[in-house]
């Protein structure tokens, strides 16, 4: 039976409290094909206990028919090799830039960080997924490329999120025209900014508001377009990141549900 185009991964960062056997089969019952785990502590999985946990989660998982596309969490080797014997192939992580550094400066030591990973990456057959975010991050898709162009994707690699694409102005087309070469993974959320200033402030505040699949800036029909026009054969991780946390459950469904109605 031939592979499906894509495959739908959910972040599990907002159900921490279930066991892996709940949260499986409530992932599972969601109509997910798998789940990109977080590796933190308090999570059912932790970076002390990652070594026998993520082997051990992924059995659980496959036996509800489900597998682990990706982690967020740590990037050293024993992670590197966990992920390796559980048979994930992605560890997704973001490259902050401190306020007390300037970019350049940040982003050539994460590059420092990254050259001394590969050896490792390519050793497990694992990658280290990078994924832009607004704000003091490493930020758009060209300050990614520009930061992961020198490796070879199968161990740098980058992950895309249009909700950031679309806080940061950019172009869907565009940012995937920029990451193509690089892309494993994309991320689906979407988000955008409201004013929390009161009438007459001199200067505006902003937040970000994080809302479903159709109500974002980013254009979830324009990604499905243009990731189908290239080809994209990777996971789709829906991110279940709402402001409105209590209606997660429900938002989540409507978000899946809307995606596979764009990608079908």
């Amino acid at each position: 039976m031939l592979k499906p185009k894509y495959q739908y991964t959910v972040f599990t960062k907002p159900w921490k409290d279930k066991t892996l056997a709940e949260l499986f089969a409530f992932v599972k019952g969601l109509g997910f094909d798998g789940v990109e785990l977080p590796v933190r502590p308090g999570f059912q999985v932790s970076p002390e206990t990652i070594a026998e946990g993520l082997p051990a989660a992924a059995r659980i998982a496959a036996d509800c028919g489900l597998r682990i596309g990706s982690v967020a969490g740590p990037t050293d080797e024993k992670t590197i090799s966990a992920c390796a014997s559980a048979g994930v192939p992605l560890i997704r992580i973001m490259a902050r830039i401190p306020p007390e550094t300037d970019y350049f400066s940040a982003v050539a030591e994460h590059q420092r960080q990254w050259d001394r990973l590969v050896p490792l990456l390519d050793k497990h057959g694992v990658a280290l997924g990078v994924q832009h975010h607004c704000w003091r991050y490493i930020a758009n898709a060209m300050q990614l490329h520009c930061a992961i162009a020198k490796y070879d994707p199968r161990q740098v690699c980058a992950v895309w999120d249009p909700a950031h694409t679309g806080l940061g102005g950019e172009m869907e087309d565009i940012a995937l025209d920029i990451l193509w070469s690089h892309l494993r993974l994309v991320n689906l959320k979407n988000a955008y900014y409201q004013r929390t200033d009161k009438e007459g402030t001199p200067v505006p505040g902003w937040e970000a508001i994080w809302t479903t699949g159709p109500n974002g800036r980013a254009s979830w029909p324009k990604v499905a377009d243009e990731l189908r026009k290239r080809g994209y054969r990777g996971d789709l991780c829906l991110t279940a990141e709402y402001t409105d946390r209590d209606a997660t459950d429900r938002l989540i469904a409507e978000d899946l549900a809307y995606a596979k109605s764009l990608f079908a």
